[in-house]
């Protein structure tokens, strides 16, 4: 299990919201690329960026952004926000990022979003942004008639790589993680005999009891937890959370 740091683009900048909230951005760096080449050079192996801006709808801000981040750094980087075409897609692949996160359009077009990803064969993670058991889309504003289930059920013998799933009522709250959301959802694909899918865990994550409680749920299918406020407001290293998501106690 990996922990993935996170870096929110909003103007440029780093951010972190709360509830995903635009109103509630607050500025944490103002570089952003070296922000991400702090995370390559103490070992992370990946890079969540969510470009915020194109989430809400003013798509092309940050995209030269995102283009110094990947020329910056060789370490994966996942990528989500406002990604609802596939020519949105198709730039960011060509851009050379490893994995798109997709939430609208994996709703609203999914005969689209499955093409997609028997082009770029296990390189698409569905977003399942969830608040209050409703999927929620359009930058978290709009809630989805589909339920979690028809979802998975879409998605089940599809070549997508796997789920970020976020519980938004806890993104940028720091009051721990929802270990009950989180062990039904693991649970629900795993029954679906879906462990070939990988499940990214985001939102809520505050300090290192959060990390020693996910390990304990056991769930050979989770791939990494999203580290964002938490690490930014210093209540976590991400080496020490990485050298604990590593021990087997």
């Amino acid at each position: 299990m990996q922990i993935i740091p996170a870096i929110d683009l909003k103007d440029n900048k780093c951010v972190r919201l709360t509830e995903g909230k635009d109103e509630t951005s607050i500025v944490f760096n103002d570089d952003p690329v070296k922000q991400a080449s702090y995370f390559q050079s103490i070992g992370c192996k990946k890079i969540h960026i969510v470009d915020l801006d194109a989430a809400f709808g003013r798509s092309e801000i940050n995209f030269n952004t995102i283009k110094e981040i990947r020329l910056a750094t060789k370490i994966p980087i996942q990528l989500g926000g406002g990604i609802r075409s596939e020519k949105d897609a198709k730039k960011y692949f060509d851009l050379g990022i490893e994995n798109l996160i997709i939430g609208s359009m994996s709703i609203d077009q999914p005969e689209k979003l499955t093409r997609l990803a028997e082009e770029y064969k296990y390189r698409i993670y569905v977003s399942l942004d969830i608040k209050e058991n409703e999927i929620m889309i359009k930058g978290w504003k709009r809630k989805s008639s589909i339920k979690i289930n028809d979802v998975l059920k879409l998605y089940n013998k599809s070549n997508i790589k796997g789920y970020v799933i976020t519980d938004i009522k806890n993104d940028g709250m720091l009051r721990g993680l929802n270990l009950d959301f989180i062990k039904k959802i693991a649970k629900n694909i795993q029954e679906k005999n879906m462990l070939n899918k990988s499940i990214i865990i985001a939102g809520g994550l505050t300090d290192y009891d959060d990390l020693k409680n996910l390990k304990m749920l056991n769930f050979k299918n989770i791939e990494g937890i999203i580290s964002g406020k938490s690490f930014y407001v210093k209540n976590i290293d991400l080496v020490e959370a990485q050298k604990i998501l590593n021990t087997d106690g």
